[in-house]
């Protein structure tokens, strides 16, 4: 088969005749990513409006703000196994079905515990998406454009947290800014929770209107119609005999690691998984959750009104943004090190200015209150520890995560550094309520001592992978 089209040195075609269809294909697996940064961060609206309704204390607040995490971990644990025998499509179709019904139960709950059920079962959808969209994307995106496209899935994640602070602050400002006023005879923050049954649902029609996984449907025996797909993402003109050639083979040479594969030495794992339960670890014990959970009600424990604490938590999202940006347009041109240290630098920084601005927190209950210039402090030190993050650990961690470790044990080892992360995240978490009520500045120190001793693990254990390929990594 001939084509004028110049082609690369691997014999394929410099640019697809359909790459905005795939472009398209790729967004829309994409809304995984969106939900999943949306629901995992739509419950800060909702703190203290839950905290209020059923007169719970800061313990059982936070199980139920935690319970997600542990449906996370179910979701990811499950999600591939799953594509494997159902496809990736049907998966992307229960994920939906999950997020649907977590976001009417959750705004509709009976009882506390029916509001955590509900939130396990979005967390098992935010597992699923978080597993089945980057590896979706990755199978059906032409090889010039596997990176590009498969940022979709981070930056997604990013503009659904912040989607879901705007969406929160203007339905609290429709209830007059009040967690618990109500709007159409249902309280606040039950809308909050509830308005993710929108994107939810678009997700699952999308799921109808793209096509399944070459790669899984040449797993099934489904070769024509694998032809067929690959002809629609990567162009007509593609030798679709050595393209299915090329996926067969690649399927045979794969080995499936197992937990068995990831041990060796006297520590137990081998040293190269655990500086991926390290930096797994470190990502989370800075505290960032802390901010996409707890901010709105972190700004009311501090004397800040509700209407500007939400904004407020609108804002860092929208720094999460651009952190995450300058993090895609740098991690392949100074190096992941190098972008963890900066990030490690200005994190620490960061939040020992937020740890000595608390500290001068006076009063109680509603009549709390803090100095305007270490109120100012505070707000400036939050937003810039979210930029930080975003620009170094937020990204430059499943980067390495993804390359570091050898072919052999990879898939293995990704998924103990995936679950250690679940576990640090639900620490940091459920901690936090009950670190506060004790002692907001110490939290925070303990937050900016993780974030220095960041510094040195980076500098000791952490390699460079820039620039090499996967199968050098030894």
């Amino acid at each position: 088969m001939t084509s004028t089209t110049p082609l690369t040195p691997e014999g394929r075609k410099a640019q697809p005749e359909h790459l905005g269809h795939v472009i398209f294909i790729a967004a829309a697996a994409a809304m995984g990513g969106f939900l999943f940064g949306y629901d995992s961060s739509v419950i800060n609206g909702a703190v203290e409006g839950i905290r209020g309704k059923f007169g719970i204390g800061s313990g059982a607040l936070a199980q139920v703000i935690a319970a997600a995490l542990i449906g996370c971990a179910i979701g990811a644990a499950t999600a591939g196994r799953i594509a494997d025998r159902i496809g990736r499509i049907r998966v992307m179709q229960i994920a939906a079905v999950l997020f649907t019904a977590s976001a009417v139960g959750s705004a509709l709950p009976f009882a506390l515990w029916d509001l955590a059920l509900w939130r396990v079962l979005g967390g098992i959808a935010i597992g699923m998406a978080s597993v089945i969209g980057p590896a979706y994307i990755a199978e059906v995106s032409p090889p010039a454009y596997r990176g590009r496209l498969a940022s979709f899935q981070q930056a997604a994640i990013v503009i659904g947290i912040a989607v879901s602070q705007l969406a929160n602050y203007a339905i609290l400002n429709l209830a007059d800014g009040e967690q618990r006023g109500k709007i159409a005879g249902i309280e606040a923050w039950q809308w909050m929770l509830g308005v993710m049954v929108v994107p939810a649902i678009l997700y699952g029609l999308l799921s109808f209107v793209i096509p399944e996984s070459p790669r899984f449907l040449i797993s099934v025996g489904r070769t024509e119609k694998a032809r067929a797909v690959l002809s629609e993402v990567e162009g007509a003109s593609v030798d679709l005999d050595t393209r299915v050639a090329e996926i067969e083979d690649a399927m045979k040479r794969d080995t499936k690691s197992t937990f068995r594969d990831l041990l060796g030495g006297r520590s137990g794992f081998l040293p190269i998984v655990w500086v991926g339960i390290g930096l797994s670890v470190f990502q989370q014990l800075v505290g960032i959750n802390v901010i996409f959970y707890y901010s709105s009600s972190l700004w009311q424990s501090v004397g800040i009104d509700p209407t500007s604490s939400f904004l407020y938590s609108f804002t860092t999202s929208i720094i999460n943004i651009v952190g995450t940006v300058i993090a895609m347009l740098f991690v392949d041109r100074i190096g992941r090190k190098p972008l963890a240290l900066i990030g490690s630098v200005g994190m620490a920084l960061s939040l020992g200015v937020a740890a000595w601005a608390f500290s001068y927190k006076t009063g109680t209950g509603q009549n709390i209150s803090m100095p305007d210039l270490q109120g100012t402090a505070a707000l400036v030190a939050a937003h810039a520890f979210v930029l930080f993050f975003a620009l170094s650990w937020g990204v430059v961690v499943w980067v390495l995560l993804g390359e570091m470790f050898p072919n052999r044990i990879r898939a293995a080892a990704l998924g103990v550094a995936a679950s250690a992360q679940w576990v640090a995240n639900w620490l940091i978490t459920v901690s936090f309520p009950s670190l506060s009520d004790w002692n907001l500045s110490g939290a925070y120190v303990l937050y900016t001592v993780f974030a220095v001793l960041s510094i040195p693990f980076v500098l000791k254990f952490v390699p460079e992978t820039k620039g090499k390929a996967l199968e050098e990594m030894g």
